[in-house]
């Protein structure tokens, strides 16, 4: 039997823009719910290399893009202070590059309402000792790091506290209409094999590179998104303690940012044909280390510790060649489908940036009231999520943590030492998602994301997920191999060097200690429906 629930709207997608636009529909007052075919932020807004933009990069490319950047920043940081740290960013011309483009930088960022302005070559080097030391010219933006999992989770939990629902692990499969009108949405869970009946009087879609294949399920074909497919690579230490980008135009491997222990480069641009299957091509990782030496010299001396894929959701762009994903404009797109396929009750919105997140979901909720006849007036930039802090984010903040805490001691283990994950954030963690996965527990605490690449901490998080007594022997087995296939995802595409030494250390202990490959695991459960291929010309799952 199919249950059956009633709202006012669905909002279909669980990345960073169905996350604001949920939260945004709730703090309206409407009933809604959020439903996500995996995890949250499993996505696009997981697999990015975790830039708060200034509007910078875009000052001449797509301006408009730009000045939405720049505004959306300072709400960010104020909305989600915890996911937020203050880097700064420096554009800088190398001794590779031209100055042509910098010739216009300051006038380009003013026309944009960039903040911007240039320093000193010396005072540059001074911040920022690893780079070119034949640099030409330098200038300063307000590019930040933004966890986007943090971020994220914090527009979730602020849309359950206004009421929302949200069901993660839940696939559309069928979204219904009555007439012209959408009435119902249709999910399977794939844990547990349950259908839900959600009927509701709007759709918002929000399916990023997905949102063609949504819209199709309600016959309003020809949705154009484009899967932009990029790569980062994650280095084991930060080379830099500001983002860094190339003063030129975008191009691929011109950000290095500093995020949590590491610093990431990034990131190629190019038409992916699904964006479920996404590769990690060798020519590309050595094309990032090349961009990473030109900034900083020596670049491609330090560990590269993992690699993944992401698809950036852009608009068909009429103006470029429908390959050339590096040129489409970054805006977003909301697409009305009362209007253009005679379909009331749904709105498509792709584009964009997870900068202006908020402000996508501002948009595209302003125009279904304005569809229903409301007047509800839009509250999310003035209203911190409930996890935000004070202060923003600081890379030293769980030393810090953990050396003043009153706990105790048998709850201050160290689970993680790369990423300084304690027992109790652990346990916190699971008891907040009852039958998640290990790579669930890993995007809330950052769990196995540090140099060893959960080498050591995979264990000791699997026995205890099992000491609770959630799952049985078994069932942690099948958790723990898991969680060690995705990881690999990100790994085999930078196997070599002191990075295969480490990989081999890791091989030694899960083969040669403890078999993982012959562990007994349960059979024929719901669930091996969402365990992701280790393959990475497969990958499913957010490989950072």
């Amino acid at each position: 039997m199919v249950k059956t629930i009633n709202t006012d709207v669905v909002v279909i997608g669980g990345g960073s823009t169905g996350a604001g636009v949920v939260r945004d529909v709730a703090m309206r007052g409407f009933r809604t719910v959020l439903v996500e075919r995996f995890d949250i932020a499993q996505g696009t807004s997981g697999r990015f290399h975790g830039l708060l933009h200034s509007g910078g990069r875009y000052i001449a490319s797509d301006p408009e893009s730009a000045t939405e950047c720049a505004e959306e920043n300072e709400i960010v940081k104020r909305i989600n202070s915890n996911a937020v740290e203050a880097t700064g960013g420096l554009f800088v011309v190398t001794s590779q590059d031209d100055e042509e483009y910098a010739d216009k930088f300051l006038e380009r960022a003013a026309a944009a309402k960039v903040p911007a302005q240039e320093i000193s070559v010396a005072e540059a080097l001074k911040r920022e000792p690893r780079l070119d030391p034949k640099l030409k010219r330098a200038f300063e933006v307000l590019d930040g790091s933004v966890d986007g999992w943090q971020m994220v989770w914090g527009a979730i939990r602020s849309a359950e506290a206004y009421g929302a629902q949200v069901m993660t692990y839940n696939k559309v499969t069928k979204i219904e209409r009555e007439g012209d009108r959408i009435s119902a949405v249709i999910v399977h869970n794939v844990r547990t094999g349950e259908d839900t009946r959600i009927e509701c009087q709007f759709v918002l879609n929000c399916g990023g590179p997905w949102a063609g294949q949504i819209a199709a399920m309600a016959d309003c074909h020809g949705v154009d998104v484009v899967p932009g497919a990029g790569i980062m690579i994650a280095m084991n230490f930060r080379l830099t303690q500001t983002v860094l980008n190339r003063c030129i135009w975008p191009a691929d491997g011109d950000i290095i940012v500093p995020d949590h222990p590491v610093c990431i480069i990034g990131t190629t641009d190019l038409k992916a044909d699904d964006p479920d299957k996404l590769t990690i091509p060798a020519d590309q990782v050595q094309q990032m280390f090349d961009a990473g030496e030109a900034m900083v010299p020596g670049f491609r001396k330090a560990r590269a510790v993992h690699a993944w894929a992401g698809a950036r959701p852009l608009v068909k762009d009429s103006r470029v060649a429908a390959t050339d994903t590096r040129h489409m404009a970054r805006g977003m797109s909301v697409i009305d489908h009362n209007s253009r396929d005679g379909v009331y009750g749904m709105l498509t919105i792709a584009g964009g940036k997870l900068t202006t997140y908020r402000l996508m979901a501002e948009r595209i909720v302003d125009i279904m009231c304005e569809e229903m006849g409301e007047k509800r007036e839009c509250k999310t930039a003035g209203e911190a999520v409930p996890t935000a802090s004070p202060k923003l984010y600081t890379i030293g903040h769980r030393l810090h943590d953990i050396e003043h805490t009153n706990a105790a001691p048998s709850h201050d283990q160290i689970i993680c030492e790369c990423e300084l994950v304690t027992r109790k954030m652990l346990e916190d963690t699971m008891d907040a998602l009852p039958g998640g996965q290990l790579d669930d527990v890993r995007r809330q605490v950052r769990l196995g994301m540090g140099p060893c690449q959960g080498g050591f901490c995979s264990q000791r998080a699997t026995g205890i997920a099992h000491e609770r007594g959630d799952i049985d022997s078994e069932k942690a087995n099948e958790l723990f191999k898991t969680f060690l296939k995705n990881r690999w995802i990100g790994l085999w595409p930078i196997t070599y060097g002191k990075q295969l030494r480490q990989a081999a250390l890791d091989n030694w202990i899960h083969e040669g200690m403890l078999d993982v490959e012959h562990l007994p695991m349960a059979q024929g459960e719901p669930g091996e429906e969402f365990v992701f291929p280790a393959s990475a010309s497969e990958n499913k799952e957010d490989a950072r």
